[in-house]
């Protein structure tokens, strides 16, 4: 573990400094979604993992204990939201965040599961998972929370996912 990484559950400030990360990245402000993480973790509806590099806020990560949609719905705990900012990337931040929600969704469950984009800017995401040894649970491409069947129309947007799930040791 790397002495300049730092995991905690979220706090109330962590809602403005992750908001603000967002808003430098060119992203939109996800103020809202991140005020009901922290009222979902207060309730034990989610865990709430954030990152500190250096002692500031490098990503984060949400696990529920129960997926909400697509082929794992009410089966498996599951990683809805995994985000380390562009410039933390590449210094462990992503490890160390996956480390953390793999070992609480273990002290449930012996799998663990989540859906990735598609587009490129998910590629960095795609890339651990396969390393972490996630794999496709072979349902094919959902789109809106929907499985597309062949041939079907979708859009290659954040909608558009593959669900991947994990063996826990």
């Amino acid at each position: 573990m790397s002495v300049d990484i730092a995991i905690r559950k979220m706090i109330e400030s962590d809602c403005r400094d992750i908001d603000e990360q967002f808003i430098q990245q060119g992203w939109g402000s996800r103020r809202e979604v991140l005020s009901n993480y922290l009222k979902e973790q207060e309730a034990k509806q989610r865990k709430v993992y954030v990152a500190l590099f250096r002692g500031n806020v490098a990503g984060y990560v949400t696990v529920v204990p129960l997926a909400k949609e697509g082929p794992f719905k009410g089966k498996y705990p599951e990683i809805v939201d995994f985000n380390v900012f562009e410039k933390f990337q590449k210094q462990g931040v992503g490890k160390q965040l996956l480390d953390k929600a793999e070992c609480s969704a273990k002290a449930f469950s012996t799998i663990i599961t989540l859906g990735v984009g598609l587009h490129k800017g998910y590629g960095p995401a795609q890339r651990i998972y396969v390393k972490r040894g996630y794999v496709p649970d072979g349902s094919g491409v959902w789109f809106n929370n929907i499985n597309c069947e062949m041939n079907e129309p979708c859009q290659n947007n954040d909608d558009l996912v593959l669900y991947l799930s994990k063996e826990l040791s």
